[in-house]
């Protein structure tokens, strides 16, 4: 389902996963961190279930060595779905995000032009931006995030009861938490 434009004007969930993953590693981890195992799956697929149990579409964006910053991939992966309605940012390190977390914020981009889901007071992922954003989000470079294009506009802050919004995976002592809530789940 990796598709440059999503069905019924929804939008487009945009996968990272072409980071270096070297604070992983340097923590102990012998594989990239979206290659490690999380109750026997690789945390990456974890995240691909949870976006097709969403049924948005996806456009996973994988490593340019010439273009290996966030903002790049951000860029990179809008301008690869230009047609869509709308992009769900989405980094491939966030294994216990749910499907349902997911639909909310792409439900609430009908209404506001940036979503942010909170957990807990903490800000997560995915973010939403609506397709008006779309040309700030393609000027993205480097390691320059979409931070400053959520601080811009009036984000609406989406409170949402999912601890996957916000258990990203950068050491293997996030992996060994994570594994944790997972057999929890």
């Amino acid at each position: 389902m990796d598709e440059a434009d999503s069905p019924a004007g929804l939008p487009v969930v945009i996968v990272l996963a072409a980071g270096r993953g070297e604070r992983f590693r340097a923590s102990g981890g012998t594989s990239h961190k979206l290659d490690a195992l999380l109750g026997g799956k690789r945390v990456l697929d974890h995240v691909l279930d949870a976006v097709r149990a969403s049924g948005l579409q996806h456009h996973l964006v994988c490593a340019d060595a010439s273009r290996p910053g966030m903002g790049d991939s951000i860029a990179a992966g809008v301008r690869a779905t230009a047609g869509a309605a709308g992009w769900l940012i989405l980094p491939g390190d966030l294994p216990l995000v749910r499907p349902a977390t997911l639909q909310a914020v792409a439900r609430a981009l009908a209404a506001y032009e940036v979503v942010v889901p909170v957990h807990c007071g903490e800000r997560g992922h995915p973010v939403g931006f609506a397709s008006g954003c779309g040309s700030s989000l393609r000027q993205l470079a480097g390691e320059q995030g979409a931070a400053r294009i959520v601080k811009s506009r009036a984000a609406f802050l989406l409170e949402v009861d999912d601890a996957g919004t916000v258990t990203d995976i950068d050491t293997t002592g996030d992996l060994a938490r994570a594994a944790g809530a997972f057999r929890l789940s």
